[in-house]
């Protein structure tokens, strides 16, 4: 499998996470421009399980038709609206979803962490989810989640930056290599274009957005 040899070697020597700070801004631009960074785990025996951010939702309660239509209720809203910088998770059809606070506290926003492009640690995420193709290691929110034995009970409420699970800035991606998309799964607010990907990464998820945007959109 290809794997990118100045992130990997970014990652042995290093890098500093993003700072919680950094989350105190419009999760939409936040989404977009975390394509790139580098989800990183550090198991408790010290392994280390890497991957690509290529796909993100953001979700932004002040003008977001899908939180007044139900789909944050009141728990979930005050979750979210958690200082930034800090990991939370939505549970959808049982399986928790990665999400990271944004804005500042008080405000209910987030950015959702929907694929990964696996770097390091591949053979024990196949550990934690036996799969026959490594494309359906993380290709989706809930995957990434069990691939890299992220415990919501662990890491909920804790900084991006934390020693075990933290998010590191990548290779920002230049605008030919983003797509731009409706959400997956929406109903109100189903017209945002708030999903972004990396423009032909064949680690996307197979999720279909809410509906087709025009150019206008």
């Amino acid at each position: 499998m290809r794997r990118n040899p100045d992130l990997v070697r970014s990652l042995a020597l290093g890098a500093q996470p993003f700072s919680p700070a950094h989350f105190n801004a419009d999760p939409v631009p936040l989404a977009r421009n975390l394509l790139g960074a580098v989800l990183r785990r550090r198991l408790p025996d010290g392994r280390i399980l890497a991957g690509r951010v290529v796909e993100t939702e953001a979700y932004d309660c002040p003008r977001d038709p899908s939180c007044t239509a139900g789909r944050f209720h009141a728990v979930k809203s005050q979750e979210l609206a958690a200082p930034p910088g800090q990991f939370v998770f939505w549970v959808a059809y049982g399986h928790p979803l990665l999400q990271i606070t944004c804005r500042p506290e008080g405000v209910a926003a987030s950015v959702l962490i929907r694929a990964l492009e696996p770097l390091e640690g591949i053979d024990t995420m196949l550990e934690h989810r036996p799969v026959v193709s490594e494309r359906h290691l993380t290709s989706g929110p809930a995957k990434l989640v069990q691939a890299l034995a992220i415990d919501p009970a662990m890491f909920r409420g804790q900084p991006v930056d934390g020693p075990a699970l933290c998010l590191l800035p990548g290779p920002a991606l230049a605008g030919e290599q983003v797509s731009i998309t409706a959400r997956v799964g929406i109903a109100a607010g189903r017209n945002l274009p708030w999903r972004f990907t990396q423009t032909g990464s064949k680690w996307l998820s197979s999720g279909v957005p809410s509906m087709e945007l025009s150019r206008e959109d």
